[in-house]
């Protein structure tokens, strides 16, 4: 795996207690995609940690003068979900990034030789260069759905600093191709499991995301 890949799993209980509750195969759907929700608000948090473009300010409270710091709105912001399984995350990071712009896009990676086909592109023709981007993927298993959406990113200009990306889960083999074809990528995930099986399925993980979802299959690769 590239050493430059930069991989957080944060340490917190909460981010554990939700992933075990993905993983269980009695979860309800309900309490599935509230489990994604929490995961994606966590995750997000995270991220967002030493990211986001921030002031200086100073305001008077009720008794004198203090100075302070808020979020920067000059400093735009892009979200882009991948569907069908990031919107289950997106129902959580919204919470964190209430007026973010958001551009949702569609990849699937069913086709022989799991080559992902993009069934819906809503990203922009241009993305302002100060802008920055954070990714809501579902998984990332083998790295194909991720790769591709990266390398279109890259042609729109998006990479390095600028660009962030958090999953409820990733497969090793996929983080070393992607980290061995974007090392400047930093990905937050709540956890990495060692294996994905010959249908491109992290193992142990927690079965398809989509189908527990919404119960409709969709490869998350």
């Amino acid at each position: 795996m590239s050493m430059s890949l930069r991989v957080v799993v944060p340490p917190h209980p909460l981010i554990g207690h939700w992933l075990t509750l993905l993983r269980d195969r009695s979860t309800p759907s309900p309490l599935f995609a509230t489990a994604m929700a929490e995961l994606g608000r966590w995750l997000t948090y995270e991220a967002l940690r030493d990211w986001l473009p921030h002031r200086q300010v100073t305001v008077e409270t009720p008794l004198g003068t203090c100075d302070g710091q808020v979020v920067d709105p000059e400093v735009p912001l892009l979200v882009i979900p991948v569907l069908r399984g990031g919107l289950g995350l997106w129902q959580g990071a919204q919470s964190v990034l209430p007026s973010a712009r958001v551009a949702h896009v569609g990849l699937e990676a069913d086709s022989p030789g799991h080559q992902p086909h993009w069934f819906l592109d809503d990203l922009p023709a241009a993305i302002d260069p100060r802008c920055g981007v954070l990714v809501v993927l579902p998984a990332l298993a083998s790295g194909a759905i991720l790769l591709a959406l990266l390398e279109r990113l890259q042609g729109l200009g998006v990479t390095g600093q600028r660009l962030r990306v958090i999953t409820t889960l990733a497969a090793a083999p996929g983080l070393k191709v992607v980290g061995e074809r974007h090392g400047d990528l930093t990905l937050y995930c709540s956890g990495i499991d060692a294996e994905i099986d010959g249908l491109n399925r992290i193992v142990p993980g927690f079965g398809d995301v989509s189908e527990r979802l919404y119960g409709s299959a969709a490869a998350t690769a």
